[in-house]
C-alpha cells in the first residue's frame, strides 16, 4: 500500500516534467524528441488534453499529417468542442489537399471560435483564413445547388422560387431559422412564415388601390388633429420595460387608433371614412377586448423600433405604406425589405421583427390585423372563445398590441 501511495504522488510530477521537456523540445525545433516524450506521457495519462494537442503539433512539424490527425482525434474525444483541435484538423486537411473536407471542417471550427480579444495574433490570422475558406466554399456550394435546381426544375414560379431560396439559405446556414415566439397565445399547427405570398390575400390589390384616399385622410389628421396621436408604447412604471424603455410613453413612435381593444374609435373613424371602407375588405378577427385592431403608425425621424414579437400567432398583420421617406426599412426574421408607398405586405409578427426610420422626415403606415389564412372557421371560434374566457375569468385589462 505504501509503494502505491508513493507512485500516486510522484506520477503527476513525472508527467509535468515530461510535458515541460516536450515543450522545450518543440520550441527548439526538435519535433522528434517532443513526439517521443509526449507519447510516453499519453501512455501514462491518456486523458491529458494538452499532450494530445502538442503531439499533433509535433507530428505536423514532422510532416506526418496522418499521425497529427490521429492526435487531434484523441484530443477531440476528450473535448469535442475544443476550438484549437477543430481548427488544427481543418488546417491539416487543407495541407493534405482535401479542399472540401477542409472547408467543412473550418465551418465546424468557426462554431466554437472564442472572441477575438482572447486570441493571439497568429490565432486571429488563422481564424480570418478559416472564415475566408469557408465563405468561399459556401458560395461555391450555393452556386452548384442553384444551378442543379434550375437544370432539374426550371422556373417553379415566384412563390416556390422564394421558398426554395429561403430553404437553400437555411440549409447553408446563411440565414437564421427564426421561429414563432408569441408573447401570449400559440395555436399549434400554424406555419412560421416571415412574409406571406400575396396570392393568399385577394383583397390586397383593392386595399392598395385606396392608398391615395387613405393618405389624403391621414394628412388631414396631421393638419387638423395631430394631438390625437398617442404614444404607441404606454406601459406603467411597474412593468419591466426591457427593449421598450426608450420608446415608452414617447411620441417618437405614435399611433392614431381606428380600432382599439376591439372597438371602433368613433371620432377617429368619422375623420377617415375612406380608410374605414378599405379596412372593411380585411378579414379581421373579432375577439372581445382584443380585435379588430387598426391604426396609423407614425415613426419619427431617427427612430428605431427594437426587435420584438407579437401577441398571438393566430393573426397576421398587414402594412400599407403611406408616407415613407428614403432611409426607412423593415425586417422580419431573416428577411429585410424596403418600403414602397402603396405596396402592402402581410407578415407574421410573432416572428422577431424590427423597423427603422433613418431619415429626417416622419414615416407613416396603416397597420391592421387579420386572421391567419390557415385557420378554419372552427379554429377561429375556438381561439375567440378561449381568449375571451381567459380575459373574463382573470379580469384582464384590454389589449390591442399590434
Amino acid at each position: 500500500m505504501g509503494e502505491s501511495h508513493v507512485q500516486a504522488i510522484h506520477a503527476p510530477d513525472d508527467v509535468v516534467e515530461q510535458m515541460g521537456a516536450a515543450a522545450k523540445a518543440l520550441a527548439a525545433g526538435d519535433a522528434g524528441a517532443a513526439r517521443q516524450t509526449l507519447q510516453r506521457v499519453l501512455a501514462k495519462d491518456p486523458r491529458n488534453l494538452p499532450a494530445w494537442l502538442n503531439l499533433a503539433a509535433a507530428a505536423r512539424a514532422m510532416n506526418d499529417y496522418d499521425a497529427a490527425l490521429g492526435a487531434l482525434e484523441g484530443a477531440l474525444k476528450l473535448d469535442p468542442r475544443n476550438f484549437f483541435a477543430l481548427l488544427g484538423r481543418a488546417t491539416l486537411l487543407e495541407r493534405m489537399g482535401q479542399a472540401k473536407a477542409a472547408a467543412h471542417a473550418y465551418g465546424v471550427a468557426l462554431t466554437q471560435v472564442p472572441p477575438d480579444d482572447r486570441l493571439d495574433p497568429n490565432s486571429r490570422r488563422a481564424v480570418a483564413h478559416a472564415r475566408a475558406v469557408h465563405a468561399r466554399h459556401v458560395d461555391e456550394l450555393e452556386g452548384f445547388i442553384r444551378d442543379s435546381l434550375a437544370a432539374a426544375i426550371g422556373d417553379p414560379g415566384p412563390s416556390a422560387a422564394r421558398r426554395a431560396s429561403h430553404f437553400i439559405d437555411l440549409t447553408l446556414r446563411k440565414r437564421t431559422n427564426y421561429r414563432q415566439e408569441p408573447v401570449e397565445f400559440f395555436y399549434p399547427g400554424l406555419p412560421a412564415i416571415e412574409f406571406y405570398d400575396r396570392e393568399l390575400f385577394p383583397w390586397l390589390a383593392e386595399l392598395e388601390a385606396a392608398t391615395a384616399d387613405i393618405r389624403k385622410e391621414l394628412i388631414a389628421v396631421f393638419e387638423e388633429d395631430a394631438q390625437s396621436l398617442v404614444p404607441y408604447i404606454d406601459y406603467p412604471d411597474s412593468v419591466p420595460l426591457d427593449q421598450w424603455a426608450e420608446l415608452n410613453r414617447s411620441k417618437q413612435w405614435s399611433a392614431y387608433h381606428l380600432y382599439l381593444y376591439g372597438e371602433r374609435v368613433e371620432e377617429n373613424c368619422r375623420r377617415t371614412p375612406r380608410t374605414m371602407e378599405a379596412i372593411s375588405l380585411i378579414p379581421q378577427p373579432q375577439v372581445p377586448r382584443r380585435s379588430p385592431a387598426a391604426m396609423f403608425s407614425v415613426l419619427q425621424p431617427r427612430t428605431r423600433i427594437p426587435p420584438h414579437t407579437g401577441v398571438a400567432n393566430t393573426r397576421l398583420l398587414v402594412h400599407l405604406p403611406l408616407i415613407v421617406p428614403e432611409g426607412c426599412g423593415f425586417r422580419v426574421g431573416g428577411e429585410t425589405r424596403p418600403w414602397t408607398e402603396g405596396e402592402a405586405w402581410v407578415f407574421d409578427d410573432t416572428v422577431q421583427h424590427e423597423a427603422w426610420n433613418e431619415s429626417d422626415e416622419r414615416r407613416t403606415i396603416l397597420i391592421c390585423d387579420l386572421w391567419s389564412p390557415f385557420l378554419s372557421e372552427v379554429d377561429r371560434e375556438i381561439i375567440t372563445r378561449v381568449m375571451d374566457a381567459m380575459d373574463v375569468y382573470t379580469e384582464t385589462a384590454p389589449s390591442s398590441d399590434l
